[in-house]
């Protein structure tokens, strides 16, 4: 994002989305062979493996001589999407529960501490160096990632059976790689263009033969005959509840944008103000993310789950009054921050709990998988909402603004879907079976045990 401009201009391309959508877009692609995999080969071999493709991804578009073959490279750097969840199935295996839990808070929501400072440190070097720093960077960073994944994290003792269904992997990732492009790219390229169109049909089918396939083969990539009532009841509430955290981080860094004194009845930006709205949310996340893993410890992942989907409605609905007020936006945007940060890290740590372990590394991919979902689709939905309200002629550097009828729709949508989350999380708290992890069961020996195996796995030995 903050090389696009320099980008667009390098390519000679107008093409915007395809630059900044097409990693998330290939990640969805990849995430459901990567996760499979990971089930039946080891989650630390396929971890290295797909930072080794982020890095031979980040090369490629480091010398790039044209558009397609930058793209190629950004096909191989979406295979990072799958590091997050790898990394949750890989830690809820080789750590003791209440430790598992407390690490996925770290995870989920650590990249926050990276979107706050990443801005300060990045800026002057691609002063001097160009966008050709970000890919570097990106290179680097993903090389010295796996080679300490390879040096110190042990591998998972438990392993599936079977093999992986790779032609229902390619139906699954392509129809959903091509539902959210068509989501992603069809505002830019025309909803009802003869591309986009055959765009969306693609990913129809690829859906359709998925589904057809994985109720008729003995494995398939993603077993729908046997995701239990709590899953579902999971990745329903991940689905609302993604869908409007996004969808509210997306409109404070829109209203951060738009000058108070354009009488608007909106409108926030104006000097620093617009770096606190935008590094607020951030913190939030940190601080959710970890104090939910905290929790998830100690009194099971749906409760931390349920409390962060309360504090974002609470907070969503309280920006009708922020979207004017910096203070109370600043706190707004913060407490959605603790929101997402929750609701993630409650995701991944109550689906991997309730699945069978041979069986974490899909139902983590597939975790992943519902929150971009979500994410594109109601981000795209309140993008509607504020095009429908553009007014016309009025404009905040450079871009069109709506109105504040449109703003406080676009502020109940996303506290609707809030709400609607709340019912799924509540009736996961009432079943505390599903809400207990399986592993906390077990007897401190046998957690020593697989984390000890693990280590041996490794060539160390633990004390």
């Amino acid at each position: 994002m903050m090389v696009l401009p320099q980008l667009l201009a390098h390519f000679d391309t107008d093409q915007a989305a395809w630059l900044n959508a097409s990693a998330m877009l290939a990640g969805a692609i990849w995430s459901p062979l990567l996760a499979k995999s990971s089930d039946l080969f080891g989650k630390r071999r396929i971890l290295i493996g797909t930072l080794l493709l982020a890095c031979v991804g980040a090369l490629i578009c480091l010398a790039a001589p044209n558009l397609w073959v930058f793209l190629l490279g950004r096909f191989l750097q979406g295979a990072a999407f799958a590091a997050v969840f790898l990394t949750v199935a890989l830690v809820r295996q080789i750590c003791t529960p209440v430790v598992a839990m407390a690490v996925v808070g770290l995870v989920t929501s650590g990249s926050s501490v990276v979107g706050i400072i990443e801005p300060f440190l990045m800026q002057p070097v691609i002063d001097v160096f160009g966008y050709r720093s970000v890919f570097i960077a990106a290179a680097l960073l993903a090389a010295v990632s796996a080679l300490c994944v390879r040096s110190f994290i042990p591998e998972s003792p438990i392993r599936g059976t079977g093999r992986v269904d790779v032609g229902g992997a390619l139906l699954l990732g392509g129809g959903l790689g091509a539902v959210l492009a068509y989501i992603s790219l069809g505002k830019d390229l025309g909803w009802l263009s003869g591309s986009m169109i055959v765009l969306l049909a693609v990913g129809v089918a690829g859906l359709a033969g998925w589904a057809f396939l994985a109720l008729r083969v003995d494995e398939p990539i993603i077993d729908i005959r046997v995701l239990s009532r709590p899953i579902l009841l999971t990745l329903l509430t991940l689905v609302l509840a993604a869908g409007s955290f996004r969808s509210m981080l997306q409109l404070t860094g829109i209203i951060a944008q738009v000058p108070p004194d354009l009488g608007l009845g909106y409108g926030l930006g104006h000097g620093e103000s617009v770096a606190a709205l935008l590094a607020a949310p951030n913190v939030g996340i940190v601080i959710g993310g970890t104090c939910a893993g905290w929790i998830a410890g100690r009194l099971g992942p749906a409760l931390p789950m349920l409390g962060g989907i309360a504090v974002g409605m609470v907070a969503t609905f309280a920006m009708l009054a922020g979207v004017s007020a910096l203070p109370l936006a600043i706190a707004c945007g913060a407490l959605v921050g603790v929101a997402a940060g929750a609701i993630s890290a409650s995701g991944y740590n109550l689906a991997t709990s309730i699945e069978a372990p041979e069986r974490q590394g899909t139902v983590a991919g597939l975790v992943s998988v519902v929150l971009a979902l979500g994410s594109v689709v109601f981000n795209f939905a309140g993008g509607e909402v504020l095009k429908a309200t553009r007014i016309a002629g009025t404009f905040a550097d450079d871009a069109p603004v709506s109105t504040a009828t449109g703003v406080s729709l676009y502020v109940a949508m996303a506290g609707v879907l809030f709400a609607l989350a709340l019912v799924p999380a509540i009736m996961l708290v009432r079943n505390r079976t599903a809400a207990q992890p399986h592993p906390v069961k077990s007897s401190a020996g046998q957690d020593r045990a697989i984390a000890t195996e693990g280590h041996r796995l490794h060539g160390e030995t633990l004390a």
